[in-house]
């Protein structure tokens, strides 16, 4: 086994701190990678803090995971000793389900792994996540990071990247057509990149008017304030497609009423709340009301294969290990742009 220091909430109202623990040694087909950099999902704060019942403590949190490779089994043949690679959401599956063998282990029948707070076949245990020095992890779900792209902001593609490429392709976003973007943060600030890399109009929809000028300089053609009704009605019915990645209690029904005929509306946000939404949105106009979630391991290299090819990466703060907690504060304010990376050489200062 091999001795690991991490960051671990220990209980939902637990500050994280300093946790150490084993990983185990490479298998045959394992990947041990020295973590450079992990970003700070919101998801890692719900989880922590039990948000949405039933986390298991101690949590060692995060899977925006980048790093170099440092040992590998016998029989690994996607990476060697030295290159870039990443880790996100999970780190295994059935691979034996017809999503598995789809290429979409996110949705496995039976139990995708995920990187951290699952169940560990391994050590019996739990799974631990990035918030740590390394991570070992099957080479099927290890990830090869393009050379050129910055590493510290390559590491919220892996699941912020990812949770917005997925249904942009998946719904054949592109040239002609009309998009909206529904929040301006660690999700929203990549469907903006994304759908206009894909050559589609975009229209971010933020409840800030002081992100207006940002949403363009990140490639909307537009910025609309969803709180001034005026500016609301003035885009009804307007749009093919729309991404929803708020993640707090909103009206649907209100984003709903822009989609034109046939349009769709994608929720990527996960809000506490069962949302109500007005059938009649839908059926009046043949729409569309749909959900995603993160990509499979194989969409996942195709988004950073992408990314490497054009120089989209995420924007970012860099933090140090120990202002973890203050950036969890930070988070439920909505104060970064447009996501927290830990340095993870801070860990042991």
């Amino acid at each position: 086994m091999i001795k690991t220091l991490g960051y671990a909430a220990k209980s939902a109202t637990a500050a994280l701190g300093e946790f150490a623990f084993e990983r185990r040694e490479p298998g045959a087909l394992d990947v041990q990678i020295e973590i450079l950099f992990c970003g700070v999902c919101h998801t890692d704060l719900h989880q922590v803090r039990n948000d949405w019942k039933g986390s298991n403590y101690p949590i060692v949190p995060g899977h925006e995971i980048v790093g170099r490779v440092v040992k590998t089994g016998g029989g690994v043949k996607k990476v060697k000793i030295g290159d870039a690679a990443a880790v996100g959401c999970m780190v295994d599956s059935c691979r034996a389900c017809r999503n598995c063998k789809d290429g979409m282990e996110q949705y496995c029948e039976k139990t995708s792994i995920f990187t951290y707070n699952s169940p560990d076949k391994h050590s019996g245990g739990l799974t631990y996540g990035g918030y740590s020095e390394r991570i070992v992890v099957d080479e099927a779900f290890v990830l090869k990071v393009p050379e050129k792209l910055d590493l510290a902001a390559t590491a919220p593609l892996l699941c912020a990247g990812i949770t917005t490429y997925s249904p942009l392709r998946h719904w054949k976003v592109g040239e002609g057509q009309r998009v909206g973007v529904v929040g301006l943060g660690g999700l929203g600030h990549m469907g903006v990149k994304f759908a206009a890399a894909f050559g589609a109009e975009v229209v971010v929809f933020t409840t800030s008017p002081g992100k207006k000028a940002d949403a363009l300089r990140l490639g909307a053609h537009e910025a609309v304030v969803s709180k001034n009704a005026d500016e609301m009605k003035a885009q009804a019915g307007r749009f093919d497609f729309i991404l929803d990645t708020v993640a707090a209690n909103h009206d649907i029904n209100a984003y709903l009423a822009l989609l034109k005929r046939d349009g769709t509306l994608t929720l990527v946000g996960a809000p506490p709340e069962p949302i109500s939404v007005t059938g009649f949105q839908l059926i009046g106009k043949r729409g569309s009301f749909s959900g995603s979630l993160i990509g499979g391991i194989q969409e996942t290299q195709e988004m950073l294969d992408f990314c490497g090819a054009r120089g989209i990466v995420s924007d970012i703060e860099t933090i140090r290990m120990q202002e973890i907690n203050a950036a969890f504060e930070r988070l439920l304010k909505s104060d970064v742009k447009y996501r927290f990376v830990i340095d993870m050489k801070t860990l042991k200062k």
